[in-house]
């Protein structure tokens, strides 16, 4: 539970002790991370929400007992109790928030994606790094404990030299949501985002050099013509010869499913598991196992392990556990995808710089 701790000081004396944070945004994802901001970090109070929907911030700061719920942006900008924000807005607003929020002094968590434009991802890192606050991008694979073991795999060079890598999202099922309210290029802003940052994460110093993309609307074909995408396999190629693939879907129907691997010279590893337990079933209706169905169940400790970092860079000053340049690698990709699929080709990566 949020708390001053008796106004005990950290360990840096000029940290803010406790964090004061503010949330921006109350939706379903915003609402998940607020619940984990006033109630699972220590030395951390969530101090105030804004939304601009009449009600909706209201109605999370009484559920979790937050002192202030604002409709005014600026509230948030002026506030000298607040000491960073948690962006959890829709994703077109990401880039102005951020912005906004390092001119005021700040630290910024963002969710991803952080911009949708390479000159407004070099437009946030400006501000974040002319301001001296600490932007992290709210890629949580790389929090969650098997995927960071894998990852303490491949620096320990257990596994050798990648060679081939996967990620995956398969969102749960059965979809639900009218296409014509999904931004176009959501499957690759929004979703495959995360396994484009993954892979890149789990094959570190390496350069993605070229990306081919395939993309349908498989779930819904009947949405195709408006430009939605539901299904889609991304290939990417990486200046150290390792061959990567992203995938993700819309519609599991066996609940929500994020798995990565790594295969090298020496090796193997996997992560993720598609079961909210280890425990199965065996009953007369056969072998069954129980699976997460929101993102928020799967990626639980994830969460929580990106909020305890944040809070951690931001009382120190940094550096940023995942900075803006590799949600800047991560949109250059998800760019490139989405100009092979118009294009029908591989397309090459010329403006990345890891």
């Amino acid at each position: 539970m949020s708390t001053d701790l008796d106004n005990t000081s950290p360990a840096t004396p000029t940290a803010p002790w406790p964090l004061r944070v503010a949330l921006i945004g109350a939706g379903r994802i915003g609402s998940s991370h607020a619940e984990i901001v006033a109630n699972r970090l220590p030395g951390v109070e969530l101090a105030m929400i804004y939304d601009p929907i009449d009600g909706a911030a209201a109605r999370l700061a009484a559920e979790l007992r937050v002192p202030v719920a604002t409709t005014s942006i600026e509230d948030v900008w002026n506030s000298p109790e607040i000491h960073a924000v948690v962006i959890a807005a829709p994703a077109r607003s990401h880039t102005d928030l951020v912005v906004a929020a390092a001119k005021a002094g700040k630290h910024v968590f963002v969710e991803k994606p952080m911009a949708v434009t390479l000159a407004d991802a070099d437009r946030a890192i400006a501000a974040a790094a002319e301001a001296g606050v600490v932007l992290q991008v709210g890629f949580n694979r790389r929090f969650a404990p098997a995927f960071a073991a894998a990852r303490s795999y491949v620096d320990a060079g257990t596994i050798g030299t990648p060679q081939l890598l996967r990620s995956l999202t398969r969102d749960p099922g059965p979809f639900k949501a009218d296409p014509t309210r999904i931004p176009q290029w959501t499957i690759f802003f929004e979703t495959l985002i995360h396994d484009f940052d993954t892979l890149c994460w789990l094959n570190p110093e390496a350069k993605p050099v070229r990306v081919t993309a395939l993309a349908d609307a498989l779930v819904r074909p009947d949405a195709k013509a408006m430009g939605h995408l539901d299904t889609s396999v991304v290939t990417i190629e990486f200046d150290n010869g390792a061959i990567a693939v992203a995938e993700a879907n819309f519609c599991a129907l066996y609940g929500y499913d994020v798995r990565g691997e790594v295969f090298g010279s020496a090796g193997m590893c996997t992560a993720g598991d598609v079961r909210s337990t280890n425990m199965t079933a065996y009953t007369a209706a056969g072998i069954s196992v129980e699976t997460s169905r929101l993102d928020s169940d799967l990626l639980r400790s994830a969460y929580l392990g990106e909020f305890e970092a944040f809070a951690n860079a931001a009382r120190i000053g940094g550096p940023s556990p995942v900075p803006g340049s590799a949600a800047r690698v991560a949109l250059a990709i998800a760019l490139a995808a989405i100009k092979s699929v118009e294009e029908g080709r591989g397309v090459e990566l010329v403006e990345v710089d890891r």
